[in-house]
């Protein structure tokens, strides 16, 4: 037999012409041969896409156990989950999805726990295609009206409308051109601040910025709605909004585009008309994040807190009057200092009158696992640690009504779904909320290690193993992941897909890399701007920890990753592409040199920087992965997700970085892409979730040589313990 007889056969893909499109900024030259392709309307383009859907549809049609991965991902989705309930008024509100249900439902119960709560929103019932999402909602203070919104086909593009809680009629609405923004409600539901974009025909390709915070009255045309801010700034700076119980104050931050920088402003909605409120600096032009977190009360020596990373990167709170916020630091009296060991990530304030003095329900990650405390805010003291259930995260933080002592919130970790948690500021004890759905079974075949390892520059990084026994017992298929951007904190929460892989008998794991805010805004920067590389530098890093230390089989590593996360394995596939034998790149960025020109991205230049600036794009050109891409080489297999109503990371970075593999590589994996129509970058109806997830596992589990659920090597597998060593 010739050599020629055992070399694989270059597998033939859809036709891409490349053109010779070449720019020169700053002598720097920057082929880009499939520009044609940002283009989702041009025939070319279309007639491209149809055929890489076929070749798709082939492809998976032929993976091995799609339909087992599909069945085990769907079973170990279907758990009932609740979020942390709202309390207004005498009503209680709360996010529910039953196992089996596509979308959550909007719960409203009247008066406290025992009495039956009645769906008052339902996705479905809205539009049964399963198209439309709820993106955000919030009662009124007294809980007789709901400002809700919702988007179709993944646009986030909302429109918000206000219901009548007690009789489910629209009162008011659609008001367009908004996207999950915050409301303030005013006492008596007469009226709220909101965020709304400007008419896009003002600003013709810049539909998705210009930004101003508005007063909407019920009733009237969002048309008539008084601007009270954002006019003559940055059209990429992003607001909310919040109005503390009593009506007094209005709290407005601003943050240029995605920067962990917020400017914030403090009104006294008492000292003059509503649609002109006087808002003063609170923090203008600093590096640093501030949130609000203010008390009931009227009268002038009430006192706020401030959440911030100002003067402590890993976070403190500090208190104020309100009257004089706007002295800055002079003025503020600290109450939770920062912690050398931990990151803060939330606070809720109660105000009693039970307990005496205020308390602080604080919040932590320390080494990227959650820790809760309870401080006197008053006297600046912690006065107690809540014990949580496990190693994991907890979030979705909400408080009861001025004067109450309760609070809740999430717990999840990677074995546990989220359960809703009870705070009771009178005993400091954590009960099981009553509302919460009931345990799931628990999980077997997980057992999650944390390791830490060096990255290329010394610098100690954090990762997550999930493995069938907890120790690298025997090398096996292994599957990496990452995010690494944003200040994200990459910790332990239930997905699916993570069990589905590890009871098939592989091992998953979940790195925290520089660019994240695992060890706080320190962290985040030295990931970020032209520290980039240290973000793929610390992936790296743990792919050869994961195959040094015995957990994984050489040459069956495989990466996945989603939005940012796609940049970090684009970069990893085509820094080296000899280490993986399988990559998933979802929703991702890749084109780094014209990432501005699409989507939200002349929101994130404060994350990466701006091609218009020379240094900063010869840094994006650095590592740019379209960019990267070398013809003659063994691209191992890669599969590109994206959704045609994604408008966040337009579906043209995965198009060109698909044309460009296609022609570049002599592997004998596929390079495919899987187009989805009728969603977008974030949330979708759940089996549509669950397909995806099983597509991209059974792709990669393929590559890898890891047997679908349900399998002998599966089922043995199954013989390891749920939990934490």
């Amino acid at each position: 037999m010739t050599a020629d007889e055992v070399r694989p056969t270059r597998r033939r893909y859809p036709r891409a012409e490349r053109q010779d499109v070449v720019e020169e900024p700053r002598g720097l030259r920057v082929p880009d041969p499939y520009r044609w392709l940002e283009d989702a309307e041009s025939a070319a383009t279309r007639r491209w896409s149809a055929e890489q859907e076929a070749l798709y549809a082939a492809e998976r049609a032929a993976l091995p156990g799609l339909d087992r991965w599909a069945a085990e991902v769907a079973a170990l989705d279907a758990v009932d989950r609740v979020r942390s309930p709202e309390v207004r008024g005498g009503r209680v509100f709360w996010l529910r999805q039953d196992a089996g249900q596509e979308h959550p439902v909007l719960v409203v119960a009247e008066g406290g726990e025992g009495t039956a709560g009645r769906v008052l929103l339902d996705p479905l019932v809205l539009d049964p295609s399963g198209r439309t999402v709820l993106d955000a909602w919030e009662p009124s203070v007294e809980g007789e009206l709901l400002a809700f919104q919702v988007s179709r086909n993944g646009t986030e593009d909302s429109l918000l409308h206000v219901i009548d809680v007690a009789t489910g009629k629209l009162v008011d609405g659609p008001v367009d051109r908004v996207r999950k923004s915050s409301v303030g409600w005013l006492p008596g539901g007469e009226a709220f601040y909101y965020v709304r974009r400007l008419d896009p025909r003002l600003n013709p390709g810049e539909e998705r910025y210009h930004r101003r915070v508005c007063l909407h009255r019920i009733g009237t045309a969002p048309e008539a709605d008084a601007v009270v801010f954002g006019e003559g700034r940055d059209r990429t700076q992003f607001y909310s909004v919040s109005v503390t119980a009593d009506g007094r104050w209005l709290g407005v931050t601003a943050t240029l585009g995605t920067g962990r920088g917020t400017d914030l402003y403090l009104a006294d909605l008492t000292a003059g008309p509503l649609e002109r409120p006087l808002l003063r600096p609170v923090q203008e032009g600093r590096e640093a994040a501030t949130r609000l977190h203010a008390s009931p009360g009227t009268g002038p020596l009430d006192r706020v807190w401030l959440r911030t990373d100002r003067g402590a990167a890993r976070g403190r709170v500090v208190a104020c009057r309100p009257a004089e916020l706007h002295l800055g630091p002079g003025a503020w009296h600290e109450v939770i200092p920062e912690r050398p060991d931990a990151v803060l990530t939330h606070l809720v304030v109660l105000t009693g009158p039970d307990p005496a003095h205020p308390l602080g329900l604080a919040a932590w990650t320390r080494d990227t696992v959650a820790e809760v405390t309870v401080h006197d805010l008053a006297e600046g003291r912690q006065v107690a640690t809540v014990p949580l259930p496990g190693t994991g995260a907890v979030g979705d933080f909400s408080a009861g009504p001025p004067g109450s002592h309760e609070a809740w919130f999430a717990y999840t970790d990677f074995v546990t779904p989220p359960r809703v948690l009870r705070f009771d500021a009178r005993t400091c004890r954590v009960t099981r909320w009553e509302r919460d759905a009931p345990d799931a079974p628990v999980v077997g075949g997980a057992v999650t290690r944390q390791v830490a390892f060096p990255s290329a520059d010394g610098t100690t990084v954090r990762m997550f193993v999930i493995s069938p026994t907890g120790r690298p017992d025997v090398p096996r298929p292994a599957l990496l992941t990452g995010y690494g951007g944003f200040g994200r904190t990459m910790s332990p929460r239930y997905r699916a897909q993570v069990l589905a892989w590890v009871r098939a008998g592989g091992v998953f794991a979940w790195a925290g890399l520089r660019g994240g805010g695992e060890e706080g805004e320190a962290w985040h920067r030295a990931g970020s701007g032209a520290n980039k590389q240290n973000t793929f530098d610390d992936f790296a890093a743990a792919a050869d920890l994961l195959t040094a230390a015995g957990w994984a089989a050489p040459g069956r590593l495989a990466i996945m990753g989603g939005s940012n996360g796609g940049l970090l394995v684009g970069a990893a596939l085509t820094q080296r592409p000899g280490k993986y034998a399988a990559v998933v790149c979802m929703a991702p960025l890749l084109d780094m040199v014209r990432y501005e020109l699409s989507g939200l991205g002349p929101s994130w230049t404060p994350e990466y920087g701006s091609a218009r600036d020379p240094d900063q794009l010869r840094t994006l050109l650095g590592y740019s992965p379209y960019h990267r891409v070398t013809p003659g080489t063994a691209y191992p297999a890669v599969l590109l997700t994206a959704a045609d109503g994604d408008t966040r990371t337009d579906p043209l970075h995965a198009r060109k970085m698909c044309a460009a593999l296609q022609h570049a590589t002599s592997g004998t994996g596929p390079v495919l892409l899987r187009l989805e129509h009728g969603v977008g970058h974030g949330d979708r109806a759940a089996s549509r979730a669950v397909a995806l997830q099983a597509e991209c596992l059974a792709f990669l589990a393929h590559h890898v040589g890891l047997p679908a659920p349900g399998s002998k090597a599966g089922v043995e597998a199954e013989g390891g313990g749920g939990g934490h060593a």
